[in-house]
């Protein structure tokens, strides 16, 4: 099974953060132990970016080498947003959050079949997409 991972998993994973919850940091081994890729929207760079803009994100390194290093990890694929998910990101239902970064995260996962890793509440009990 592969995985996208939502930005905050993402950036918790790359920080090492203890927010991390340990069934989502099993998952994570579990595949870079079979060396399969986890996969990320091109949004959450876009996200990262911007939390980093308003200080809610804050980097050992610029974020400009945070995203350069996200993006050369042979670990994860970054997946672009193409016309599939962008109308696929309006297919998601009347319960799924409003937030468009979300939507495009979770069409994303869907256009390529992959299970969704979140802790977002709203995300999760929309059941738009496959979540762990």
């Amino acid at each position: 099974m592969r995985y996208l991972l939502d930005t905050h998993i993402l950036v918790w994973w790359h920080l090492d953060d203890r927010q991390l919850s340990r069934r989502h940091r099993e998952m994570l081994a579990d595949a870079q132990g079979r060396g399969e890729p986890l996969a990320v929207s091109s949004i959450s760079l876009w996200e990262i970016a911007k939390l980093a803009e308003i200080g809610r994100l804050q980097f050992d390194v610029s974020v400009e080498e945070c995203l350069a290093s996200i993006e050369r990890n042979s670990e994860i694929e970054v997946l672009p947003i193409s016309a599939h998910v962008a109308v696929e990101s309006t297919r998601l239902g009347p319960k799924f959050p409003r937030d468009p970064a979300d939507q495009l995260i979770a069409a994303t996962a869907r256009v390529h079949g992959l299970t969704l890793a979140t802790a977002d509440r709203g995300i999760r009990s929309s059941r738009a997409v496959p979540v762990v």
